[in-house]
């Protein structure tokens, strides 16, 4: 069993979260389950993966009211910058740093989930986000200042 099932605890009920969420989950487990051999080109799958599902909630935020340097979007490059430093120790031969990586992506990504991207969700249905069309159905539910924080009521 990989170190990070599916499960309906990730599930944020936006299916183009969602989707992209169970992709993000089925590219770690094959991470974690690869051959040294497949791993370094199931790694950098996971990074272009991860680049563009980070890149799309950055539009989604960006669109709808969130500042371009908020805490989700920092907690975002963060991440992508120590994916690609394990894509360069790939390129050396060493692999060890990537299977630490994985136990640890499986470990924050639940909570980045059921935190950051469970705010930004409830935000998107908040202010009727298509993420289809880019369309914001209901504009007046856009919030008057640029949100800083993830979007939560803990931190904006």
């Amino acid at each position: 069993m990989p170190a990070l099932p599916w499960s309906e605890g990730l599930v944020l009920g936006l299916s183009f979260m969602d989707d992209t969420h169970k992709e993000f989950v089925d590219l770690l487990a094959r991470c974690e389950g690869s051959t040294d051999a497949q791993l370094p080109v199931l790694w950098n799958e996971l990074i272009a993966h991860t680049d563009d599902h980070f890149g799309r909630e950055e539009e989604w935020m960006l669109a709808t009211g969130f500042a371009a340097g908020n805490c989700h979007a920092t907690q975002h490059k963060v991440v992508l910058q120590v994916l690609r430093e394990g894509a360069a120790m790939a390129r050396q031969g060493e692999l060890a740093p990537i299977r630490q990586m994985i136990r640890e992506l499986a470990a924050w990504f639940p909570q980045h989930a059921q935190t950051m991207d469970a705010a930004l969700a409830l935000h998107l249905r908040g202010v009727g986000y298509d993420a289809a069309t880019g369309e914001v159905r209901h504009p007046d539910a856009l919030p008057l200042e640029e949100i800083s924080g993830c979007g939560g009521a803990s931190c904006s």
